[in-house]
């Protein structure tokens, strides 16, 4: 007996949540990545990151080191939460709805600004860095889009589920 819930459905939720966790670890890595010191595509996070790399290396590698452990958990957190039975599962899913939000409207926007700018619609007063826009068009924003979409879709998806306790799943087993 499948005590995880409507079947299809609660199934067809692992691939965007995997999806999702994928993503979200991808920039976690990354992150993380940066807070030991690495500078591969740091300048495609702007000036500002790299000055700040460089003038206090240690602040950085903390304050990356958080960002990165935060990116991991919300990464993990919703595809563990729909395999865990726990008294939290209402309240973990709803944090997962609120940042795949966050995520989506995040990305969508510095996605779409990033190429607003380096198609010329808008120019900005003072000019642009060229590569930090790439970077933010093609690569860190959307990334953050994918990862709020496939997370809201696995979410979606799994939304009907039963949830079952520990104490039912043992009793359904006997």
């Amino acid at each position: 007996m499948d005590v995880r819930g409507s079947g299809n459905r609660h199934r067809s939720g692992w691939w965007p949540l995997r999806i999702a966790a994928a993503t979200g670890l991808l920039h976690a890595a990354v992150s993380l990545f940066w807070a030991l010191g690495g500078r591969w595509q740091l300048e495609s996070v702007g000036d500002w990151a790299v000055q700040l790399a460089d003038d206090h290396p240690v602040e950085a590698g903390l304050g990356l080191t958080l960002v990165a452990l935060v990116k991991g958990a919300v990464a993990i957190v919703p595809l563990v939460n729909e395999r865990r039975k726990t008294r939290y599962y209402r309240w973990i899913r709803f944090l997962g709805w609120s940042a795949g939000v966050v995520l989506v409207a995040w990305g969508g926007v510095s996605t779409l600004s990033a190429w607003a700018v380096l198609t010329g619609v808008i120019t900005p007063t003072g000019g642009y860095d060229r590569e930090t826009m790439i970077g933010h068009g093609l690569l860190w924003d959307p990334l953050f889009t994918i990862w709020g979409c496939a997370l809201l879709i696995g979410l979606w998806c799994s939304r009907n589920r039963t949830h079952v306790t520990t104490e039912q799943t043992s009793r359904l087993s006997r």
